[in-house]
């Protein structure tokens, strides 16, 4: 199949913004590391310590002499990365921030997790989400080819540059914010780039903003029943949750080489359209809202991903709904088929497919993900995050928290990985294998496809790993065994970088695994 296009006004990378591409597939074409299984020792991985929610890793384009530097965004910092070390070159401090945590306490902290148990933990645990999670903004971002980072932050966006463009280890400088505007409401949650080289940004009350990269025009527009449900829908979330996480629109975007922007609000899907002057929700233009399956009653939260690029390809825009059992669920991202028929239980003539991801176990009363859905190909995969058990007496809306703090203890590990596909032939789309040995607590996984292997950060006797499993049969092919909390991945994902290496965000820093993808 075609892979997705590459946007030429983002840095010239396999990872230059969260999800790799503007296609939010998360994979690249060519290799990774292919084993064997092997406990790794301190000579076997490269670590940093940076500072709370580093999660994602941006990787530039080359500067005039061939390097790389990989920008990193915390919620007290942003750093470059030399690409080869993980050595920092700069490292420049939020202002206005919460200050800086020292690397020594952060150790501590991480520390508690692997030594304590029981309550303990689980009250460690609650205490650093209350710290250093709460309030989180600014977790999506990209890099564009001028090595320009840009963030959505509450209520602006952020430029970050270098005093020495033609330096990798020059300052890092905020180049300017972009308040949002009043009219436009919300908190800003996701980013992407128009293949014109504009940003695009949406907020939790549904607004789509296209953003010029140099902040001088931009255009918004609010998806269709934004106007209508968005801000009561986020302001009782608030009172009954006690956090604005589970906001009308709750992920990122993709964005398509024909400027169509896709997003997810609570119980629709949507498509608005770029025309390369104005944002569009008319249909004469391609933009579209279709509901999809919400039986959990929180909506979508997975951020959607394409599938199908090539002439003769089935073309899909895929996310997990909002069942208690979430269904991976492909539309039709263009004109429905004439002859398409309804399937049973979907509520849109424009769903194709809908892949109940219970892990093989048809009783499941639960499973739901935050992660979004891995895409390979006609393949789409998700993995289990709920806990194994939950302790008597916890508080249901937050044992999502044991999977992502203490997802390493075996009480609480889940387990399950859960591919479907889609077969252009009887245009269905069935299982393709469910594998339900394998771990993935709290990351997103990723696709190297020249190995044709799925990565993510695992756990096997109270230790965080590194799985890898057979794309195609959903089999075990090896497993790294990494460490301690050190190494949790707290709900980033796994990536391969240029060099086919496997480099992941950790709850206080950044991860590289030094075994190379063969020659």
């Amino acid at each position: 199949m075609q892979p997705g296009p590459r946007n030429p006004y983002l840095a010239d990378s396999g990872n230059a913004m969260a999800h790799g591409r503007c296609d939010q597939q998360d994979n690249v074409p060519w290799r990774g590391p292919e084993g064997p299984t092997e406990a790794l020792g301190p000579d076997d991985i490269q670590y940093e310590w940076l500072g709370p929610c580093h999660f994602g890793g941006f990787t530039s384009g080359p500067y005039p002499d061939g390097r790389r530097v990989i920008w990193s965004n915390g919620r007290q910092n942003i750093v470059k990365l030399d690409y080869d070390t993980l050595e920092i070159l700069a490292d420049h401090e939020i202002v206005g921030g919460e200050g800086r945590t020292p690397v020594a306490e952060l150790q501590e902290l991480v520390a508690g997790l692997d030594e304590l148990e029981g309550t303990e933990a689980i009250e460690h645990a609650i205490g650093l989400s209350m710290r250093f999670m709460t309030g989180l903004d600014g977790v999506y971002a990209l890099v564009d080819r001028d090595n320009t980072f840009f963030l959505g932050r509450t209520d602006h966006a952020v430029a970050y540059v270098e005093t020495d463009p033609t330096d990798p280890a020059s300052p890092i400088v905020e180049r300017d914010r972009w308040p949002k505007p009043p009219e436009i409401e919300g908190a800003f949650v996701g980013i992407n780039l128009t293949f014109d080289g504009r940003l695009v940004m949406t907020t939790d009350h549904g607004w789509i903003v296209v953003l010029a990269r140099d902040f001088s025009e931009y255009d918004a527009v609010q998806i269709p029943g934004g106007a209508e449900a968005a801000a009561e829908h986020c302001r009782r979330m608030a009172e009954e949750l006690g956090h604005t996480g589970y906001g009308w629109v709750r992920t990122s975007v993709c964005v398509d080489d024909d400027n169509a922007i896709y997003v997810s609000s609570v119980d629709h899907h949507h498509k608005v359209v770029w025309t390369g002057e104005q944002l569009s929700l008319d249909p004469a233009d391609g933009a579209w809202s279709a509901p999809y399956r919400n039986g959990g009653g929180f909506g979508s939260g997975t951020t959607p991903s394409l599938m199908g690029f090539g002439p003769d390809e089935d073309r899909f825009v895929v996310f997990g709904d909002g069942d208690d059992v979430v269904n991976i669920t492909l539309m039709w991202r263009d004109e429905i088929p004439d002859d398409w028929e309804q399937l049973p239980d979907a509520p849109s003539r424009r769903i194709a497919g809908l892949g109940r991801a219970d892990m093989g176990d048809p009783g499941r009363a639960e499973v739901k993900t935050e992660q979004s859905i891995t895409v390979s190909g006609y393949g789409a995969m998700t993995v289990d995050n709920e806990p194994a058990s939950i302790p008597e007496g916890f508080e249901g809306r937050a044992k999502r928290m044991l999977c992502f703090m203490l997802g390493h203890k075996p009480e609480y590990t889940p387990h399950g990985l859960h591919k479907f596909a889609w077969d252009p032939t009887t245009r269905s789309f069935g299982e393709a294998w469910v594998n339900r040995e394998v771990s993935s607590p709290n990351s997103v996984p990723f696709v190297a496809e020249g190995s044709d292997l799925v990565y993510t950060c695992g756990a096997r006797d109270g230790t965080w790993t590194i799985e890898a499993v057979d794309w195609t049969t959903g089999e075990p092919r090896f497993h790294y065994v990494v460490g301690g909390s050190q190494f949790n991945t707290l709900g980033a994902g796994v990536t391969v970088d240029d060099d086919g290496r496997i480099l992941f965000g950790t709850i206080y820093g950044k991860t590289r695994i030094l075994r190379d993808a063969p020659d």
